[in-house]
């Protein structure tokens, strides 16, 4: 599974707002309970208004959802138009906001909006495939991008990052690298990237930094 999907089945578990423990969490992903640690504490620097520790559980305060909603094509089409009126506007939080959204919506809308132009239309892969020859190209050159991200919890960030390796799973394209701004590797779902440039650096092939120090350290953790 990849990183990003065991984030957000992790947020679905926790949204009943109950104390989950790790070893409890671990078993119902197939993980160890490291890994939850480490992806509990990601979500949480993300600003999940998640609380708790190791040895003690996990707890979403107040989750700000919506329950499951039908909603029919003049609606999406009508929300779709806020959202893009919102999102270009001149108010840059309340755009982020909405951009945040509409990736949102995107990961749950089942087909495209008939006249192609939905701002959050069409599949996964679809919304990925502008960005991949850039990507492919920045890791063959390895050259540094710059990637402004939208993570499960609907939070932008702007990250100069080493890609080092492309992954489809489930029609889900993902990207590993090394972000520059975490001083480690990062997992990033490719149709959650909003912008992408490359910043003229090119980066050095650094102990600790490599593809092959990624899959050391995912084979330590278990």
């Amino acid at each position: 599974m990849p990183r990003s999907d065991r984030l957000f089945d992790m947020i679905q578990l926790l949204r009943d707002g109950r104390l989950h423990r790790a070893a409890e969490i671990a078993k119902a992903l197939g993980v160890s309970e490291r890994t939850i640690w480490r992806d509990m504490a990601t979500l949480m620097a993300s600003g999940m208004p998640i609380e708790g520790e190791r040895g003690v559980g996990y707890v979403l305060r107040v989750p700000q959802t919506l329950p499951p909603l039908m909603l029919h094509a003049g609606e999406l089409e009508a929300l779709r138009r806020g959202l893009h009126l919102v999102a270009t506007g001149d108010d840059a939080t309340l755009a982020r906001a909405a951009r945040g959204l509409a990736a949102k919506i995107a990961a749950v809308v089942p087909a495209p909006i008939a006249d192609g132009e939905a701002m959050f239309s069409g599949t996964e892969a679809t919304r990925a495939a502008p960005h991949l020859p850039t990507i492919r190209a920045a890791i063959k050159a390895r050259r540094v991008l710059q990637i402004n991200y939208i993570d499960l919890a609907g939070v932008e960030s702007h990250r100069d990052i080493r890609p080092l390796q492309l992954d489809l799973s489930q029609r889900i394209w993902t990207l590993t690298a090394w972000c520059e701004s975490f001083r480690n590797f990062r997992s990033f779902r490719v149709d959650r990237i909003i912008g992408l440039s490359e910043t003229g650096g090119v980066f050095a092939s650094e102990r600790g930094t490599r593809l092959k120090d990624y899959r050391a350290q995912l084979a330590a953790e278990g």
